[in-house]
C-alpha cells in the first residue's frame, strides 16, 4: 500500500549510505519521512562496491592460501552478500521493508527540487524492475528539510575507442559471473588495487595503468611501494606513469582490446575496467530553484553545517571532502542533528583511509610533504619496518608503519599503515588527531603486544623523546 502523505519533516534524495543513514537517524527521532531512489535502495555500497569487492577479496585470499574457494564459489558468495542469488540484478526488499518498518516512506522514482520546501518525484511505474527508468505518475511533495545524497558514479574518460569496448566500471567489476580472459585496468586508487588483486589472484592476467607515479597516489609512498609488490607477486603487471590514449576495440587477433599508451607501448585485454574518478548527479536535481548555482556539472560546496541552501542540505560523496562510506554516513547523520536544531559541527579533520587488499593499509591526516605544504615548519616523520618487528616476524608480514608529528605542540598530524590489521589499527591515530592528543600521553598508552598498534606505540615512544628534547633531527 502506498503512503500518500505529500507532507514530511525530510525529504531524502538518495537511498545510499548517506541517505539511509540520515533516514534512520530522524525516525528514531521521531520525524517523519520520505526516501526517494530511482535505483537500489541502498546505494552502490551495498551492491556495487564495498560488500560485494570485500566478499571477493577475502574469497580470492583463502583461494591464494590454498584453501577451498575456487571462482564460482566466490561467486556464489559475492551474489550472498548482495542479495543476487538466482537472479539478474540484487534484491534490495530487506531495506525498503527496514525503512518502512521504522516508520519511513520509500519512493521508487526520480526527484528534484521545485523551489524551497517542494521536491517533484516522477514515480516509477507499477511492477518495474529496480533498472527501469522513472515513467509513471508526477508527485510532489513538501519538505522541512530536504536532504541531497544521491553519491556518484564511475567517469568515463573521453578516451577513443573506449567506448566501443564497452568497458567496466566497478558494477561489471564487482558483479560479474564468468571471469575474464584477461583484464586491464585503468586507475591504481584503491578500486582499481582491490579488484586487481582479486583478479590476478585467480589467475586471470592483470595489469594496471595508472597516470600517477605510483599507485594509491594519496597513500604514503611506502604504503604505495608495498602493496606494488603484493601486487606483483600475484602476477599482476603494474604500469605508472603513464596513461591509455587511445583504445582499439577488439583488435587484437584473439578478439582483445588493444590500448594504446602515453609512452608509446601497446597492451591487451579482454576486458577493460575503469576506475580512475567519480562524477556527481547533481545537474538535473534542481537545484537552480533554492538558488543553487551548478557549474560545469560539479557538485555546489556545502557550508561547514552541510547547508547549500535553507533547509537544504547536501552529504555524502558530493559534499566531500572524501569520498567513503563512512564519510557518507557520519554527514548524513549530522544533516539531520543540524536540522533538528542540534547544536554541532562537522568534525571532518580525522579521516580514516583504508585499503583492504593484502596486506592491507590504513591512513589517517597528513604526509610529511603535505605538513611541510601547509605551513609546518617543526615537522618529522617517525618510521618503522613491520617485517622486523615481533609481529612481523610471527606472522611473516611486511609492511611499514609512520607517523607524521609537529614537534612544536609536540601533535600528531598524520599516521600511515600498511600491514595486516591496518584498518583497524589506524583508529587510535584518528581519534589522537581529533583530539589533539599529546605524543607522550599516546607514548604513555599500554599497547598490546606483539600487534601492528605496539609498533605504532614505539614510534608514539621516539616521537615523544625528540619533542622533549625540542629536536625535530632526533
Amino acid at each position: 500500500m502506498t503512503d500518500e502523505r505529500q507532507r514530511f519533516d525530510f525529504v531524502i534524495i538518495g537511498a545510499g549510505a548517506a541517505g539511509e543513514a540520515a533516514a534512520t537517524l530522524a525516525l528514531e527521532r521521531g520525524a517523519s519521512v520520505a526516501v526517494v531512489d530511482d535505483d537500489l535502495f541502498g546505494g552502490s555500497c551495498a551492491f556495487w562496491a564495498c560488500i560485494p569487492s570485500k566478499a571477493l577479496l577475502h574469497a580470492a585470499a583463502v583461494h591464494r592460501a590454498g584453501g577451498d574457494f575456487p571462482w564460482p564459489k566466490a561467486s556464489d558468495f559475492r551474489d550472498y552478500n548482495i542479495v543476487r542469488e538466482g537472479t539478474d540484478y540484487p534484491d534490495d526488499s530487506g531495506h525498503l521493508e527496514s525503512l518502512r518498518k521504522n516508520g519511513g516512506v520509500p519512493i521508487r522514482g526520480r526527484a528534484r527540487l521545485a523551489g524551497p520546501g517542494r521536491v517533484e518525484v516522477r514515480e516509477k511505474a507499477a511492477g518495474a524492475a529496480a533498472d527501469d527508468g522513472a515513467d509513471g505518475p508526477l508527485r510532489t511533495l513538501e519538505a522541512g528539510s530536504i536532504i541531497v545524497a544521491v553519491g556518484s558514479s564511475s567517469r568515463i574518460p573521453p578516451i577513443a575507442g573506449l567506448s566501443e569496448a564497452r568497458a567496466w566500471t566497478n558494477r561489471e567489476a564487482t558483479a560479474t559471473r564468468d571471469l575474464p580472459r584477461s583484464l586491464l585496468i585503468m586507475g591504481g586508487g584503491p578500486t582499481g588495487v582491490e579488484l586487481a588483486q582479486v583478479y590476478a589472484r585467480y589467475g586471470v592476467p592483470t595489469t594496471i595503468v595508472d597516470s600517477n607515479e605510483r599507485l594509491l597516489s594519496k597513500d604514503h609512498p611506502r604504503s604505495s611501494e608495498c602493496i606494488r609488490a603484493s601486487l606483483e607477486s600475484d602476477g599482476a603487471t603494474v604500469h605508472t606513469g603513464v596513461r591509455a590514449e587511445r583504445v582499439e576495440a577488439a583488435g587484437a587477433p584473439d578478439g582483445a582490446h588493444r590500448v594504446h599508451l602515453s609512452d608509446g607501448s601497446i597492451l591487451s585485454a579482454h576486458e577493460i575496467l575503469v576506475a580512475v574518478g567519480r562524477t556527481f548527479p547533481v545537474a538535473e536535481l534542481g537545484l537552480e530553484t533554492v538558488g543553487v548555482t551548478v557549474e560545469d556539472g560539479g557538485p555546489p560546496e556545502p557550508d561547514t553545517a552541510l547547508r547549500i541552501a535553507e533547509d537544504v542540505y547536501l552529504v555524502g560523496d558530493p559534499a566531500g571532502p572524501e569520498m567513503h562510506t563512512h564519510v557518507a554516513h557520519y554527514e548524513g547523520e549530522m544533516a539531520v542533528r543540524v536540522a533538528l536544531g542540534d547544536e554541532v559541527t562537522p568534525d571532518l579533520r580525522a579521516i580514516p583511509r583504508a585499503t583492504y587488499a593484502d596486506p592491507e593499509t590504513g591512513s589517517v591526516g597528513l604526509r610529511l610533504d603535505e605538513a611541510e605544504a601547509q605551513g609546518y615548519t617543526d615537522v618529522f616523520e617517525e618510521t618503522a619496518d613491520i617485517a622486523t618487528s615481533a609481529k612481523g616476524y610471527v606472522t611473516e608480514a611486511v609492511g611499514h608503519v609512520s607517523i607524521v608529528v609537529d614537534g612544536r605542540d609536540g601533535v600528531l598530524l598524520g599516521a600511515f599503515i600498511c600491514g595486516p590489521g591496518a584498518s583497524e589499527a589506524i583508529h587510535e591515530a584518528v581519534l589522537a588527531i581529533k583530539l589533539r592528543t599529546p605524543v607522550h600521553i599516546l607514548a604513555d598508552t599500554l599497547h598490546a603486544f606483539p600487534t601492528v598498534a605496539r609498533v605504532m606505540g614505539g614510534l608514539f615512544t621516539k616521537a615523544a623523546r625528540r619533542v622533549a628534547r625540542g629536536s625535530p633531527e632526533g
